[in-house]
Order: structure tokens, then sequence, then C-alpha cells
């Protein structure tokens, strides 16, 4: 059945990374403690470097499972709870709306925070800490709109969500998220490097040969290898950086974790977990959300999932928790159609399982 299911992820992801399309695609397929990887096209047109499996790729927003993972572990070891409110650990945030949101709900985007940085038009400055504290305290919603009761969707609220765990724990986010869940893992290759002066990270010649350039979903460079964008001027607001080798470990201890510490496993299982029913249809499916996962329903399989994507990035990382079966794709180009994961290679490998 392995082949059946590497034969099909191929089949799909081939049409979607050709030579007359820009950059390259990375893919592993997890399946019955069993890995595949899938490598297309370039990681560097200007010098036809090729993709592997070991490729570093800009994550965008599939950093948020890691912070939501570090999260849940604070939770389930009493350091912290979901319902505390933000000024516990930020007693900066004294404004009437921002002072009654949790920490839970930022995590599962019910916070109702929408600010100039979720949503075009696009801001043309970034915004220091203190900027951004004194954005969150005169913030108010639109009507109707209030903490725990809607899902909007906030990259904001994951960078509010950053200060909280690093006050809470009196280290930066990137040590924490190394420490607590990626050394347990065993992910080597997977980092959030500060960001230069150049807006590049901080990477060593090595690490930096290994890191993608991005692209435009028309193939024009946007720019230079091993850029972070941000529109958050403190540290630990930049991307992190992964390879679907590295991805494929998280992957196998979403949707498995036999290996791992029963603590962490449990962490990992929390936020998967749905916390909040989006009143949303597409076509046949519905949707959920946990913490920074989604949660997709179609007829006879819960898909649970992380898109993620900048104008020179895509990502995805998909699990079927029922069927041990979990996939991801990192492309770096704009716009890579990581909907087909979704919609049509995951639900095909489930039916292949469930059927066998």
């Amino acid at each position: 059945m392995i082949a059946q299911m590497r034969d099909l992820v191929a089949a799909a992801l081939a049409p979607t990374a050709t030579p007359d399309q820009p950059g390259g695609l990375s893919a592993a397929l997890y399946a019955g403690r069993h890995l595949e990887f899938f490598s297309y096209g370039l990681a560097d047109d200007a010098t036809r470097r090729s993709v592997t499996p070991d490729t570093l790729f800009n994550l965008a927003s599939l950093r948020k499972p890691f912070e939501a993972t570090l999260l849940a572990s604070g939770a389930l070891r009493g350091e912290l709870k979901l319902d505390d409110p933000l000024p516990k650990y930020l007693p900066e945030l004294g404004g009437d709306y921002i002072r009654n949101v949790t920490i839970g709900e930022l995590a599962t985007h019910t916070s109702g925070l929408l600010l100039p940085t979720d949503h075009p038009p696009w801001p043309n400055d970034s915004y220091s800490q203190a900027q951004f504290v004194a954005m969150l305290n005169a913030f108010t919603p639109s009507a109707g709109v209030a903490p725990g009761k809607q899902r909007i969707y906030s990259h904001a609220g994951y960078v509010l969500l950053q200060l909280v765990l690093e006050r809470c724990y009196r280290a930066p986010i990137a040590r924490l998220i190394e420490s607590r869940v990626l050394k347990p893992l065993g992910m080597h290759a997977t980092s959030i490097p500060e960001r230069g002066p150049d807006n590049r990270a901080v990477m060593d010649e090595a690490t930096m040969r290994r890191v993608v350039q991005g692209y435009s979903d028309q193939g024009s460079a946007i720019g230079s290898i091993g850029g972070q964008q941000s529109y958050f001027d403190f540290p630990g607001t930049g991307q992190m950086f992964s390879s679907a080798r590295d991805l494929a470990t998280f992957v196998a201890a979403c949707v498995d974790g036999r290996t791992i510490d029963p603590r962490l496993r449990e962490a990992l299982h929390m936020t998967q977990r749905e916390a909040f029913h989006v009143d949303q249809r597409y076509e046949q499916a519905t949707f959920g959300q946990g913490m920074a996962w989604e949660t997709v329903h179609l007829p006879g399989v819960t898909i649970v999932d992380k898109p993620g994507g900048l104008n020179n990035a895509s990502g995805y990382i998909g699990l079927v928790p029922a069927y041990r079966i979990g996939i991801v794709l990192l492309a770096n180009r704009g716009d890579y159609p990581r909907e087909i994961a979704r919609y049509k290679i995951l639900p095909a490998l489930a039916r292949l399982v469930a059927h066998s």
C-alpha cells in the first residue's frame, strides 16, 4: 500500500511543480511509520541548485503550531492557564478591549483582534514593541465582536502570544521553542533566526547555502536568500526556517508520537483539538479551529491542517490523525496551490487506508 500512496502523491504533485513554474517544491509523506520524500524544481534559479528533502524553506505561518505546542505544554505543566487574561503577563495591556482577552483566545484566533498587519492594504511601516502595545491598547472591534465569540485569523495575535510566552518564561521565543519542542523531537534543522540589519536571517554560511531563493507566482525573485519579512521591529518576530525532512519528524510526532515523551505528545494532541466551530461551509466541508491548527470536516474524514504563505513562500502541513497520515508541502513561490493536499491528496490517502 505504501507504493500506492507514494504514486498517488507523486501524481498529484507533479503537475504543480513543472520546469516552467517558478522555484521548486519539497514534500514529505508520513504513513504507517513510513516516510517518503518528493523533490521538484530549483531552490535557486541563478545557481541551478536543486531542491532536496534537506533544503531549508521560510515557513511563514507554519511557525504557529510550534508556538501553540509551547503554550499547550505550559498549560499541561500548570505553568500558565489558557484562560489567563493577557495583563497577567503583560500589565502594560490596559486597553478596554485587550485587557479582557485571554492567551487561549490568542492561540485559537478567537480574540477578535484584527490589526492593520492582518489584512490588506498592507502597512508600509514596521512597529516597535512600544508601538505594537499602543496599537493593542487603542484597539476597538467591529460591532458584535467580543473575545471568544468568533474566529478571526490574526497574525498579530500570535506576535502578541510570543510576547506573553517570553514574559512568562523570561527567555526569547527561539530558545523556548528549541529547548521545549525542537530538541525533544530531534528536529535539528529548524530554527527561528534573528533578523540582521539587512533583513536577512542570521545564519552561518553552511546553513545559508541550504536556504531557498523566494519567487513570486510569476517567477520574479523576491528578496534575498534568507530574507525575513515582518511588520514588527523587535526580536523574535522573523520567520522560522525548516526542511521537509525535519517537518516530517514533527508530523510523525503529531499523528503517532509513540517514541516521544508522553507530556509532549499530549501537548501536540491538545493543540489539534477543535476549540471553536466556524460557521462556514465550503462545498461539502465544514471547519473548526484548534490551537493554530484548523480542522476540516469532509465526508468520511477529518483533516487537521495549517497553511502558511508569503509573497515568495508557500507551506502546508496536513494531518489525518485517525489514520496516522501526514503530509508536508514547502514551496519557494507565492500562491502555490497547497489546497490540493487538503481537498484531494489527504482524502484520497484516507480512503486508500480505510479500504485496505
